[in-house]
């Protein structure tokens, strides 16, 4: 499972490509907004340090709306992936999106009914959102599960990244769930290098070593 983060912080995307652990990178422009600053501007840095692709998401509602600024942003570097909504003109926008050779990752996904459609319009990715789903106590192992397996099942290519993240456990579920990746925010990536048994071996280890050195 590929892990992407879910930030548009540039200097936070940085420290763990850093780690060797990101491939790629989803945003919004909420995400952006609290960098005070605007898409154009921070897109470039945010996709520089990454192998993968940066999901930037437009904000326009109809389908002529999104494809105007998923043509102007996929035009600022070229691993930019475009988020769409799962609404009727987000469908019709990733049909035309896919004509052009613009990929679209299809977010607010929740249901298999909308990752089929999603898929079937020609969508890169789609994105379950299982912590909102978490919220309302949804099984959204099972349907990141059922994604998984009904994509596999019918051939279809579209890859399931993981959204809406909270803790380590739903980094951990969505990882036997079979999705290909997880989009993870910067405070569960932290938590998850840490655990009391490491630091405790470490603290060990190191005292050991100092007592034969004496």
């Amino acid at each position: 499972m590929k892990i992407f983060m879910d930030t548009g912080n540039v200097e936070e995307i940085e420290k763990f490509v850093d780690w060797g652990v990101v491939y790629g990178v989803t945003t919004n422009p909420s995400l952006i907004a609290k960098s005070g600053r605007i898409q154009e501007e921070v897109i470039p840095e945010i996709a520089a340090p990454v192998k993968g692709t940066v999901s930037a998401e437009v904000i326009s509602t109809v389908c002529a709306g999104m494809v105007k600024e998923a043509e102007k942003l996929s035009k600022i570097v070229g691993n930019v992936v475009i988020k769409i909504p799962c609404i009727a003109e987000g469908l019709k926008a990733v049909r035309v999106l896919r004509g052009m050779c613009i990929k679209t990752n299809v977010t607010l996904v929740f249901s298999m009914g909308q990752a089929l459609l999603a898929a079937r319009a020609g969508a890169t990715y789609v994105s379950p959102f299982i912590g909102r789903l978490d919220d309302i106590v949804e099984d959204w192992v099972k349907l990141v599960e059922n994604i998984v397996k009904a994509f596999k099942i019918y051939g279809i290519e579209t890859e399931v990244i993981a959204a809406s993240i909270r803790n380590i456990e739903h980094v951990e579920r969505v990882m036997l769930a079979g999705a290909q990746i997880a989009t993870i925010p910067t405070k569960v990536l932290e938590a998850m290098i840490k655990h009391p048994l490491t630091d405790k071996g470490l603290e060990q280890f190191l005292a050991d070593y100092g007592s034969t050195m004496k």
